[in-house]
């Protein structure tokens, strides 16, 4: 395929999302796929974080295919440039982005589950006000501080180690850090 055929194919593409019609996007894959996941990873620097911003990308391209207006580009160009913010989004978030490879992470994953003790947690804060002031709050509110603020779980998995309605969660780290407040100031 030229490219003069390919530049046609995805103007028709773009209408044909625009129109509601999913082949468009597939059309846009067949023509320019592999080098649009190859921008990504060249930005992202991750398989798994190019993967999910072409996929995201794809789906803007869908959604805002009745934007496009060849006066102001090319239909190349317009993919491209959603696929690039896509990714620069993503740079900018950064809760996803880690030196560690998917694997690793799901490794160190499962090895948090020891990181914070129920028992000599005294050890973690060492000799300070801190501890003391976590030794006035309750066992259960002090877990679940040591737990979000030590081994960094969130909320929700915090919820979901406890066995505990996710509300509750949220009142007993609201209560405890108050506390904590309190007996620091």
């Amino acid at each position: 395929m030229t490219e003069q055929d390919k530049a046609t194919a995805l103007r028709k593409a773009l209408l044909d999302c625009a129109a509601g019609d999913n082949s468009g996007v597939t059309t846009i894959l067949q023509c320019e796929g592999p080098q649009l996941l190859g921008v990504a990873y060249r930005i992202l620097g991750r398989h798994d974080l190019a993967e999910e911003a072409l996929q995201d990308a794809m789906l803007l391209v869908w959604r805002k295919a009745v934007q496009f207006d060849a006066a102001h580009g090319s239909a190349r160009g317009w993919i491209y440039a959603i696929l690039r913010n896509r990714c620069l989004n993503i740079l900018r978030d950064g809760k996803r982005l880690s030196i560690l490879s998917p694997a690793d992470l799901a490794i160190l994953q499962e090895h948090r589950q020891t990181v914070v003790p129920t028992e000599n947690w005294e050890l973690l804060a060492g000799p300070s006000r801190l501890r003391d002031c976590l030794k006035g709050l309750d066992d259960s509110s002090r877990q679940i501080i040591l737990l979000a603020h030590v081994a960094g779980f969130s909320q929700s998995e915090i919820a979901t180690r406890q066995d505990m309605p996710l509300g509750t969660i949220k009142s007993l780290i609201r209560r405890g850090l108050h506390a904590l407040k309190e007996c620091l100031t």
